[in-house]
């Protein structure tokens, strides 16, 4: 009898480096989205994820918690985007300190460069601690998130060959 026809002696063909980029984007965003959707409905933030909404004129649910709901969704899907800049120019640092410096900056370019874009959204010097605090936080824990998550696959891909 062959053997070789059986499910249980097949071996799964690895996951491609690009659809892992893909998933941790996906994820990254959606999970990070959703503990800075937690913070704004404990008040530790005054906006929440449908900050990204903002700068369209879409209506006035956006302020609702459907708009937040959307804006997690929005995050999950830009993230990906946002895992393949990292890819591109961060994936060979294998250290926890680029996807920290990654987040920082990438809370740097919303709050301070995209700010003027974002209707509804104070200036830096006019948020309160708490927001900033917290924002700024979540925007570190998310760049580890996809920075460390990206350069340990790209190291995985490169060990195996």
């Amino acid at each position: 009898m062959d053997n070789q026809g059986f499910e249980q002696n097949q071996t799964e063909k690895p996951m491609r480096y690009n659809t892992k980029v893909i998933l941790i984007g996906f994820f990254g965003g959606l999970i990070w989205s959703l503990v800075a959707l937690f913070g704004f409905f404990f008040n530790f933030m005054h906006f929440g994820p449908a900050l990204i909404l903002m700068p369209w004129a879409l209506g006035d649910w956006k302020t609702t918690y459907t708009g937040q709901a959307v804006g997690v969704a929005v995050i999950a899907v830009v993230s990906i985007l946002v895992a393949f800049i990292y890819k591109w120019l961060f994936q060979k640092v294998n250290t926890m300190w680029a996807g920290v410096g990654f987040g920082a900056l990438l809370w740097v370019i919303v709050f301070y460069i995209c700010n003027p874009f974002i209707p509804g959204l104070k200036s830096v010097q006019n948020l309160d601690l708490n927001s900033i605090i917290t924002s700024f936080c979540l925007f570190i824990l998310y760049g580890l998130f996809i920075g460390y998550s990206v350069s340990y696959e790209y190291q995985q891909q490169h060990s195996d060959k």
